[in-house]
């Protein structure tokens, strides 16, 4: 058995290290261009699904998850506190921090790859728009708030976001939660394709805290006291025509996030 073993790994460490050095050119040519520290809150829904095909490229289809917590959903709604932004040495990009919401949708691409397509999103920064995926509307108003009662037993948060654009794109939550014990996830690697120009792509590398507050497949305990969405508008009013299902309600505390490209 012994001999077994070392021949296996003297065949076994020759390979790994050819495999190695095919993968290190791929590895070598993502440059880091940004990161931030974030705090989200996210929406899986299931929309209409005619709609949303009108919005993805040609070859390339949505990848609904059959089972689990995503189980059904088509589209996220992700709201996002950037609270620190900085460039590749380190230093601030613009005011240092913002906010906005984006659309993704998980895909299928044309090479059988399942990656994160960008279809939309509203965002506080004017500079960000049309923002790297080329889909960003600059927001004419755009408000977030936090109430936390510590003094309660469990701990209450209230969020309140309001993104609006000049168009008459508008999305809007509100929610009221009681505050659980949340997981940390393991640090992944995400790839984001623009739904304007696929060609266009970005790396997420992320690792975040993340807080179930309900799920209509996985059935936690439902700690939401009140709660209230719209999505409503302009290029996105055929994907909220009121058959819009929300699916999970994921807090995520904090989301640490490198973004790299090709």
């Amino acid at each position: 058995m012994s001999v077994r073993r070392l021949d296996f790994r003297a065949s076994f460490l020759p390979a790994l290290g050819a495999s190695l050095l095919l993968a290190a050119p791929a590895i070598q040519a993502q440059t880091l261009v940004e990161s931030s520290m974030e705090a989200r809150f996210q929406l899986d829904l299931a929309v209409p699904q005619a709609a949303l095909e009108r919005m993805l490229p040609a070859g390339w289809r949505t990848n609904v998850a059959t089972q689990g917590p995503a189980k059904d959903a088509n589209l996220r709604v992700i709201f996002i506190e950037r609270l620190t932004i900085n460039d590749a040495e380190g230093r601030p990009v613009g005011d240092g921090s913002s906010s906005l919401v984006y659309l993704t949708v998980p895909v299928t691409d044309p090479d059988g790859q399942n990656v994160q397509l960008v279809i939309g999103g509203i965002t506080e920064d004017p500079a960000d728009a049309p923002g790297p995926f080329g889909v960003y509307l600059p927001a004419a108003t755009h408000t977030l708030h936090r109430i936390v009662s510590s003094g309660t037993t469990p701990i209450l948060e209230t969020q309140d976001w309001v993104f609006t654009a000049a168009s008459g794109e508008r999305f809007e939550m509100h929610i009221t939660f009681e505050r659980g014990v949340a997981n940390r996830g393991a640090v992944r690697d995400t790839r984001f394709h623009s739904a304007k120009d696929p060609s266009k792509y970005e790396i997420s590398r992320q690792q975040q805290v993340l807080d179930i507050l309900r799920n209509v497949t996985t059935n936690p305990q439902d700690r939401v006291r009140s709660f209230s969405f719209t999505g409503s508008g302009g290029a996105y009013a055929a994907l909220f025509d009121g058959t819009e299902r929300v699916l999970s309600w994921d807090n995520i505390l904090w989301l640490d996030r490198e973004v790299l490209r090709p």
